[in-house]
């Protein structure tokens, strides 16, 4: 595949970016704001996964709803959900409804990272026995954990969370594994049993046009071969962490104050230009 740019020449832009912006001043708007709110690492990766789940649409939409369900979830989300029977996670989501994911996607969502917390112990166990000897990236295992996931709640691999067996890039599930995997000043790194090399690039629609516009892939529709492909191009960038640049591209799309400035960017020297785009304050640089 030929690149609009050299790779080296994208690796600089890249390079430039996660320099100037990877820094927690830049998360807000992002749903991954909330999981800074918690201290114990099994509440972030309870938080994580719904925060990610409801991830897509209107940011300011996802924020809203997102603070309701915490809110009723208190302090302590995962305390709260272990001790919860059906009946009173029935009456805590109540009312509450992201776009395409009602009362019912939300109960069965609760309820499954419940069993699964119970059996496990954690998400991460969880996730850690998906894993096989052999595959070159998470994949099989998100499919044998949204499988585990949804064992008593089909509704959830619906939409919710779909599995890669149906060909869904599965963006949201990818973006929760990028916080909990990755660790820098903006992701957590709170799971130490997956390498950061075996990601895969949250595949959203923004993403999306860059990688069109970076020559990453020609496929038509956001899909699984598409994440595949952009991942591979990334990879050969950054090897050892594929994703490592999703953050910093991923503010052209919910912060105004990035907005439509990606191809000032990407396609024109960063060093020396005048950019209007934001800069971190030297506390933020950490």
């Amino acid at each position: 595949m030929r690149f609009a740019l050299s790779l080296n020449q994208i690796r600089t832009v890249l390079e430039d970016l996660y320099t100037r912006y990877n820094h927690p001043a830049f998360i807000s708007p992002d749903p991954l704001q909330f999981l800074y709110r918690y201290d114990d690492p099994s509440d972030r990766e309870v938080v994580g996964l719904i925060c990610a789940t409801l991830a897509y649409g209107r940011v300011a939409q996802i924020v809203k709803n997102i603070e309701k369900l915490l809110y009723r979830l208190g302090p302590s989300p995962t305390a709260m959900l272990c001790s919860a029977h059906d009946t009173c996670l029935q009456r805590l989501v109540s009312g509450i409804r992201h776009r395409f994911t009602g009362e019912r996607e939300i109960l069965a969502l609760l309820c499954a990272i419940r069993d699964v917390v119970r059996y496990y112990g954690s998400l991460h166990r969880c996730f850690c026995t998906c894993l096989q000897a052999g595959e070159r990236n998470v994949m099989p295992a998100i499919d044998r954990f949204v499988q585990l996931l949804g064992a008593s709640y089909q509704e959830l691999t619906r939409f919710t969370l779909p599995r890669p067996k149906s060909g869904s890039a599965c963006k949201r599930i990818n973006l929760f594994l990028r916080w909990m995997v990755r660790k820098d000043a903006v992701d957590l790194g709170d799971w130490h049993g997956v390498q950061p090399s075996f990601l895969i690039v949250p595949l959203d629609t923004h993403m999306f046009r860059i990688a069109h516009a970076l020559r990453f892939t020609r496929r038509a529709q956001p899909d699984l071969g598409a994440a595949l492909e952009i991942t591979e191009c990334f990879t050969k960038i950054c090897p050892e962490d594929p994703v490592r640049y999703d953050f910093v591209l991923t503010r052209f799309g919910i912060r105004e104050d990035f907005a439509g400035q990606e191809c000032d960017w990407l396609f024109a020297p960063p060093i020396g230009t005048s950019s209007k785009m934001p800069r971190p304050q030297a506390a933020d640089r950490r």
